[in-house]
């Protein structure tokens, strides 16, 4: 028994959330006790140096999703083989969408409201010029804006910036094409099929740097927060919005076991890693090919993995949804502007639609966050308030997206197969 036991401990230590979970802790250790012994300056030099391993590993998956998510998206669709069905299944996941936005934005909305982190919080040296590179974006939050992020004007543009949407968008119209040619395009389609597998097994090597990318986004972070006073002045804030993404985590794995019965714990059991890779580099978007995977060996067809995972990466963003009432209440609070509950409930309203037109824009949540309160009189840099610890926040965000997706991608997928 004990010989299994250490047979297992080895396992987990080897694999590869085993790793990340220990780069996670090296990080923070190393990233400490720099902060504690070099002079600022010196820190924001090494924070600068180190975080480029996580830069270069984010950008080997980014260089991988664009092929992915084409290659995959146009063979599901062929696969699917009609327009009736590719909207069945498109009306299903755009209603879950919707309905777990929903539900996480009134989470968040819920728990700042009975919370009130921001009442009567005082917060010293604010530096609002860090808020700039945040608050110049809110003013290409806009219909038009959304609309650009929806259709490509080119391709080739849409793959050289990863707009997952866009890809989407062009996939759907030549799968779509492609099915309709029938047997003429099969060696098209065949090819297509063999490129995805070549580029899921780079997803294998490119995820064996998953630890160290891990490694220096955490040392980078840390050495040039102190952990301790940003426990202190933000305990209220960060306590109050674990709170309400442990609930809105309670929630989905609820729904999960309701819908999936007991696999939902081996689809848990399946993306640990995934959701590990996420919570250290604050990026959703770094596990998207790992998470293919994990769900297509779940048993999830490929064709409804390769239809939903893009699609859910653009508008089923559970945990920065969450965030975003929030986070713009909290702003609120802290100013202290009152907002009744006709105004939060209109807030939510506008947080559901704007949100949905900013996948690829970096911080994302926070450029969403700042135009919401420049729409409701809150003063935009009030952003700043929240940016020193946004980070950490950042980790819990990015894990529940992966969640949610994992999730809604594998619900969808048994009620096609039950259908069938």
């Amino acid at each position: 028994m004990q010989e299994v036991t250490e047979t297992k401990k080895q396992s987990f230590l080897s694999g590869l959330t085993g790793q990340i979970i220990i780069a996670m802790v090296l990080g923070a250790i190393l990233g400490i006790i720099l902060h504690n012994t070099i002079s600022p300056e010196a820190a924001q030099l090494f924070s600068g140096k180190i975080k480029m391993l996580a830069t270069i590993f984010i950008r080997l998956v980014q260089m991988i999703i664009s092929p992915l998510v084409f290659t995959t998206l146009v063979v599901g669709i062929a696969k699917l083989g009609d327009i009736k069905t590719v909207g069945r299944i498109g009306g299903k996941a755009i209603g879950w969408f919707f309905t777990a936005s929903f539900i996480s934005l009134l989470i968040g909305l819920f728990y700042v409201n009975i919370l009130q982190p921001g009442v009567g919080l005082k917060l010293d040296h604010v530096d609002m010029a860090a808020a700039s590179e945040v608050t110049g974006k809110t003013q290409n939050l806009s219909f038009d804006n959304f609309v650009e992020h929806i259709v490509p004007k080119s391709i080739v543009e849409a793959m050289a910036t990863n707009e997952i949407l866009q890809i989407v968008v062009f996939s759907i119209f030549f799968g779509l094409a492609a099915a309709s040619l029938g047997e003429k395009v099969k060696p098209i389609i065949g090819a297509f099929d063999k490129l995805s597998h070549i580029v899921l097994k780079m997803v294998n090597y490119v995820m064996k740097f998953a630890p160290i990318g891990v490694f220096g986004a955490i040392a980078g972070v840390f050495a040039i927060r102190d952990a301790e006073e940003l426990v202190i002045t933000y305990f209220k804030f960060f306590g109050s919005f674990l709170i309400g993404i442990s609930t809105l985590w309670i929630i989905l794995i609820a729904i999960g076991y309701i819908f999936l019965k007991g696999r939902m714990t081996e689809l848990l059991r399946r993306i640990t890693g995934p959701l590990a890779i996420a919570f250290g580099t604050t990026s959703s978007e770094a596990v998207f090919p790992k998470l293919t995977e994990e769900l297509e060996g779940f048993g999830v067809k490929d064709k409804i993995v390769s239809f939903m995972l893009p699609l859910g990466y653009s508008f089923n963003l559970d945990g920065s949804m969450m965030y975003m009432t929030f986070a713009s209440i909290f702003i609120a609070q802290f100013y202290n502007v009152h907002l009744d509950l006709g105004t939060q409930m209109a807030m939510l309203l506008v947080l559901m639609l704007t949100s949905k037109g900013i996948a690829g824009v970096p911080r994302a949540s926070l450029v969403v966050v700042a135009a919401t309160c420049g729409m409701f009189d809150i003063p935009i840099e009030g952003i700043a308030l929240i940016l020193p610890i946004d980070h950490f926040c950042d980790m819990f965000r990015s894990a529940t997206n992966v969640l949610g997706n994992a999730l809604a991608t594998s619900v969808v997928g048994q009620w096609e197969e039950n259908k069938e």
